[in-house]
């Protein structure tokens, strides 16, 4: 993966798809070889993050919390974590829902809550494990373009792992297709028949 891509993640029901995320972002360890990222900041939204949407938490704190990875541990916010969530939030266009709380939001503006709350930590590589699961088309659509303003804009590498690539098709360079291991990884017109064909994508 090259930085600033946009590439995809494809492949059957336990395929490897979701242990493979996890290996990158580092929440597992390799039984064998080593997986080794050259940037130092990534963002994770993890499956199912809408998990506990009924907290009585707003958008600012959940955005807030993404700061963690970059501050003193129970410290104080300092001026620059308020500014990082504040663009945060911008860039995903909750600026008037930011002191809301997540349960009053639709499915598709809590799901950009959660990236709201991955790029708080400012990071070079965002990973999402099926982040349009539960939203509507529209929905999809504003947060694959979202995704693709935030790799024009930052320069941010893009890793995505789905079922449902209808949305975010066009800005793609990339898929892995996982089946027990990379057996493919290359340009999406290099396999149309697989790439087209749900019984290949679906997770």
């Amino acid at each position: 993966m090259q930085r600033g891509e946009f590439v995809a993640i494809a492949g059957p029901n336990g395929g490897g798809k979701t242990t493979l995320v996890r290996l990158v972002v580092g929440l597992e360890e390799p039984t064998s070889g080593r997986v080794e990222l050259l940037v130092r900041k990534v963002g994770y939204l993890p499956q199912r993050a809408q998990a506990g949407i009924d907290a009585p938490v707003t958008v600012r704190e959940l955005v807030t919390t993404g700061r963690a990875s970059r501050r003193r541990l129970l410290g104080p916010l300092s001026g620059a974590d308020r500014e990082a969530v504040r663009r945060a939030i911008d860039r995903v266009a909750l600026t008037p829902q930011a002191d809301l709380r997540l349960s009053t939001l639709s499915g598709g503006q809590q799901q950009r809550a959660f990236i709201a709350k991955a790029l708080a930590a400012e990071p070079e590589l965002l990973v999402l494990d099926e982040p349009t699961t539960g939203v509507d088309v529209e929905a999809q659509d504003a947060i694959a373009a979202l995704l693709q303003r935030l790799r024009n804009e930052l320069g941010m590498t893009i890793l995505y792992v789905s079922h449902e690539f209808g949305a975010v098709e066009r800005f793609v360079e990339r898929i892995a297709l996982v089946r027990g291991g990379i057996v493919f990884d290359g340009p999406p017109a290099a396999l149309p028949g697989l790439w087209h064909d749900p019984s290949h994508t679906h997770a």
